[in-house]
């Protein structure tokens, strides 16, 4: 078997990817390894596919943030040889929050060597695959447009996000108009969230369905309707937590595998951080499953609690 080190060189700081680097090589020695450093976007997918076409045996180790994972993860769906996982070097590390404490474990490279392997489900937007969720409300306009003040002259992260929060939310409109086609039903009205959870976290924060599983074959679909920005901000909290269970009149919930939404203003949609942006999107199950490995003793796994969709 091979190991696979991708590394982003733009994930985390210079000195904590010199100390990668050395423990690899200690942690390694003896074994079939390769360490590469990505040069540009998307060459972390070219390289899983090139790992997955070549017909052999092989773990890539994802070590970055969010956005490198994503990439193997793309690179990576639908070979049975090859297997995924993710070294959190970045600031974003949201897919690995599903493993609660022992996501910790993730920085344990002897762990992660010879921990057991699952494989999960994809999503599929629009040809654009993830891991974790999609979303398209307010949520992904804010996640969009904190890119656009990173290069402003304040604290980066916290303060871009505060701004981009504050623009989206008191400045324009919560809710948009969208035609959402799921589970048999359309819906033609404004809506504030629409989020699609194959895992459980994202926004470095937000657990909108507490017990998704990414191995069931089932997407857990939130929609949150239109709200007034008083009840918008005392419903932040519920939504934020995975209580929705708690305002069926507010948000809708649905299980199955596809949904479709439209309108006549472009959207934005986030997948697993990626932005995308058109006037139609369907997101389902794709065809192809990811195999993600991790360390022994862990889990992601939790007590399914399914209820009647409201609406």
């Amino acid at each position: 078997m091979k190991h696979l080190f991708i590394i982003n060189p733009k994930a985390g700081k210079e000195n904590a990817r010199q100390s990668l680097e050395k423990k690899i090589r200690r942690c390694f020695s003896g074994l079939e390894y390769e360490i590469a450093v990505t040069r540009y976007a998307g060459q972390a997918r070219e390289m899983t596919r090139a790992a997955g076409e070549s017909g052999q045996e092989v773990r890539v180790y994802a070590c970055g943030g969010d956005g490198t994972l994503n990439e193997v993860v793309c690179g990576g769906a639908g070979y049975d040889n090859l297997a995924v996982t993710h070294v959190p070097v970045g600031t974003g590390n949201d897919f690995l929050r599903i493993f609660g404490k022992g996501a910790k474990r993730f920085h344990d490279l002897e762990a992660l060597r010879t921990g057991p392997q699952t494989p999960m489900d994809v999503i599929d937007c629009n040809g654009k695959l993830g891991l974790d969720i999609a979303c398209a409300g307010v949520d992904a306009r804010v996640a969009n447009d904190v890119h656009k003040y990173k290069n402003l002259p304040i604290p980066i992260g916290a303060g871009a996000y505060v701004i981009a929060l504050f623009e989206n939310i008191f400045r324009k409109e919560i809710a948009r108009p969208m035609k959402v086609t799921v589970a048999g039903q359309t819906f033609d009205q404004d809506f504030t969230i629409l989020c699609v959870c194959n895992g459980r976290h994202y926004g470095g924060g937000f657990m909108p369905v507490g017990d998704a599983m990414p191995d069931d074959g089932v997407l857990d679909i939130l929609l949150v309707r239109k709200v007034s920005l008083f009840t918008f901000l005392r419903l932040l909290k519920t939504y934020a937590t995975g209580r929705y269970r708690e305002r069926p009149d507010l948000i809708w919930e649905f299980h199955t595998d596809r949904i479709d939404f439209s309108s006549a203003e472009r959207i934005i949609t986030v997948v697993d951080g990626e932005v995308m942006e058109d006037t139609s999107f369907t997101v389902s199950l794709s065809e192809k499953k990811i195999n993600f490995f991790y360390p022994q003793g862990v889990t992601y796994a939790v007590e399914r609690k399914i209820s009647t969709p409201a609406g």
